[in-house]
């Protein structure tokens, strides 16, 4: 499965509604963010983040936790 159009180059994508971190080079992960972000208007409403350095540890370094 490809990555988030707009987003290819992360690895690491965030939800700032619930501060869940997706890994979108796993197939479930990318799915049930791509389900999020259409029906929840996560990018329209600005609650997408990415990170840099693009790495788990520096999503949990700001808060956020890995989806399971």
């Amino acid at each position: 499965m490809a990555r988030l159009k707009r987003l290819e180059s992360h690895r690491f994508v965030g939800s700032r509604d619930d501060m869940k971190v997706y890994d979108t080079d796993d197939a479930a992960q990318a799915a049930t963010l791509r389900e999020r972000i259409d029906s929840a208007d996560l990018v329209g409403r600005n609650l997408v983040q990415t990170f840099a350095p693009d790495e788990l540890s520096e999503a949990r370094n700001r808060g956020f936790k890995p989806v399971r």
